[in-house]
């Protein structure tokens, strides 16, 4: 039996160290219990109910007390070699529960209650406020108007009533709006006094015809910028739209409806108005600026449609300075704001009136009308180099508008297809210029709307029967740009990479348009040529052959492009198939003596010729292959 002074180790010692490691582990469980009752601690303050925990923390004063070991005898025996060698060996770390680890997130406040719309501040004395000024001035008309009916006053005194009232509401308002908490108040006083001002304007020269109509409206627009100026010199666009709402709403009551009188007073306020938009962004102003006069206009353009009116030229006056006046002004804000979506807007309503005027005046100053705003339409998308995509949508939409009912308007019917293939062809060669998607959409509605037309003027049955064709030099042409325009279609399509599937498509269905063009401006020019009968089998016999010489050269396109390889065969056979059985199917009952016998032969040719060089392509790339 081995001795502890045999072994070399000092007892002590290894008491001491004995006690240390002792030490140390109550004082990691006291670290680990720390930590365990902190995070509970936490985890109760973050959620919204207590989670049960798998076993609860034990606090230090509740852990049974270790009893004090004799020095030297730690562990309550006699150290001997094999307790040392216990002792000494390297023991694995004990392991203490951790704290979950991440940011810790504090409580968020809960949301205060919130508050009621009409408990808001300054809701109710704004609704206050524009219900008095609405009331106000429906009392300053029944003032002008309503007592001139009962026969209260004299005129005179009614018209100064009314102005010494307005003018009372505008110093009040002045008054109001200088004092503490008077914003509202000054604000709506003064915005009804100059609504007044201006109506009673309105009323002494539409009403009472006292002051000369220009010398009204030059008083009334110097009333109205003044009103805006104020409304500038105050930060308050709710101001200006007071005076222009009221102006809108009261004003057709003292002209007697929306008449040319109340359309000039109307302009003469929106030309005086404008001012306030620059530099600010005050879109409901633009809105309420524009909305009563292309409303007014286009009422009065809905009338005289229905008058049968076609030399009320005041009136094209007032539509062309609508146009012209709002056009205008958009492209100012515009300029300014680029992302200005409502001046965009206004710039479509201001056109209504020119779009939907074409059955108001006659065929040359409707023609003239349309053409000038479709020029103006052109320069705008063309010159304008910094206008934003909506707005040059916008303007190129209007142009194409006009221009379509300019073309509508100044051709007969067999020639209006002609004039909209032109359209579109010239439209998607500048779209194939200038890779413009913009111009090429528009020339493709060009010409799905010429085609829609021309299959109206030449419908399928002229085709098959010769009682229905007839030999016209419109149709022959619009036969020849439909095929064209259907050519030019898919090129620039394929050219500008507009879509990727359904190209196919949209080509087959092209070239079945095309081939109806060439038919029909074939039998059309034979029937021009040789008559209804014989021009009629002579014009069926060129077609066919047509077909056949529009297969062969699909298939020899296929042969020489790698990329449409696939498609053109597809739709050289096709096309090959369809002749044939026109041949067998229509040509050989319609045709008769020698256009049968040359379209037979014709034919057969055409076919021996695509074959042969059908097996001359493939016999040489066999060779090439083999050399290779």
């Amino acid at each position: 039996m081995t001795s502890s002074q045999n072994s070399g180790l000092d007892p002590q010692l290894v008491a001491r160290l004995s006690s240390r490691f002792d030490s140390l582990g109550d004082h990691m469980r006291q670290v680990a219990v720390d930590l365990q009752t902190l995070q509970s601690q936490l985890g109760a303050a973050t959620a919204p109910a207590p989670t049960r925990q798998a076993s609860a923390p034990v606090h230090p004063a509740a852990a049974p007390p270790v009893p004090p070991q004799p020095y030297g005898q730690p562990f309550g025996h006699t150290v001997g070699r094999p307790q040392v060698q216990q002792m000494v060996r390297p023991q694995p770390a004990a392991t203490y529960p951790t704290p979950p680890r991440g940011p810790v997130v504090a409580p968020r406040p809960p949301a205060p209650p919130r508050e009621p719309w009409w408990q808001r501040d300054g809701v109710i004395s704004r609704l206050l406020a524009v219900a008095g000024a609405g009331v106000t001035l429906v009392g300053v008309v029944m003032l002008l108007v309503l007592a001139a009916q009962a026969g209260w006053f004299g005129p005179p005194l009614r018209v100064a009533a009314g102005a010494v009232f307005s003018l009372a509401l505008i110093g009040a308002g002045v008054r109001v709006f200088g004092r503490s908490g008077g914003r509202v108040g000054g604000i709506a006083l003064a915005a009804t006094g100059i609504a007044g001002l201006y109506l009673d304007v309105i009323a002494t020269s539409v009403l009472y015809g006292w002051l000369d109509p220009v010398l009204g409206l030059i008083t009334a627009f110097g009333i109205g910028a003044a009103g805006t100026a104020l409304a500038v010199q105050w930060k308050s666009q709710p101001m200006a739209v007071l005076i222009l709402a009221g102006v809108a709403v009261c004003g057709p009551v003292l002209t007697d409806g929306l008449t040319l009188a109340l359309i000039a007073f109307f302009i003469a306020t929106y030309v005086a108005s404008f001012p306030a938009q620059i530099g600010r962004n005050w879109q409901l102003l633009q809105v309420v600026r524009t909305v009563p006069l292309v409303g007014a206009v286009l009422a009065a353009v809905a009338a005289a449609d229905m008058n049968g009116s076609t030399d009320n030229y005041w009136l094209l006056l007032a539509i062309v300075l609508t146009a012209v006046l709002g056009i205008g002004m958009s492209l100012e804000l515009l300029r300014r704001n680029v992302s200005d979506v409502v001046a965009t807007v206004m710039i479509a309503l201001p056109s209504l009136p020119v779009l939907l005027s074409v059955d108001i005046f006659d065929r040359a100053a409707t023609v003239a009308l349309q053409l000038v705003l479709a020029a103006a339409a052109v320069a705008i998308v063309a010159v304008v180099s910094w206008l934003p995509a909506h707005a040059r949508i916008t303007v190129a939409v209007i142009g194409a508008l006009a221009t379509l009912q300019a073309a509508v308007e100044s051709t007969t019917l067999e020639i209006r297809p002609v004039v909209l293939f032109a359209l579109a062809l010239a439209l998607i060669a500048v779209a194939h210029s200038t890779r413009s998607t913009l111009a090429y959409s528009i020339g493709s509605g060009f010409g799905v709307i010429g085609t829609l037309m021309f299959v109206s003027v030449s419908p399928p049955q002229a085709l098959l029967d010769s009682d229905h064709a007839v030999g016209s030099v419109g149709i022959a042409l619009g036969g020849i740009l439909l095929a064209a325009t259907a050519f030019a279609f898919c090129y620039v399509l394929a050219e500008l990479k507009l879509v990727d599937d359904g190209l196919q498509t949209l080509a087959i269905v092209s070239g079945v348009l095309a081939l109806y063009g060439l038919t029909a401006a074939t039998v059309t020019l034979g029937i021009g040529i040789g008559g209804e009968t014989t021009g009629f089998t002579a014009g069926h016999t060129a077609a066919t052959i047509e077909w056949m010489i529009a297969a062969f050269a699909l298939l020899a396109f296929g042969l020489r492009s790698a990329t449409h390889a696939h498609l053109a065969l597809l739709a050289g056979l096709s096309l090959t198939a369809a002749a044939i059985a026109k041949l067998f199917l229509f040509d050989l009952v319609a045709l008769d003596g020698l256009f049968r016998v040359i379209a037979f032969i014709a034919e057969g040719l055409l076919l021996l010729i695509a074959g042969t060089r059908y097996a001359k392509v493939f016999a040489d790339r066999e060779s090439a292959a083999v050399s290779s």
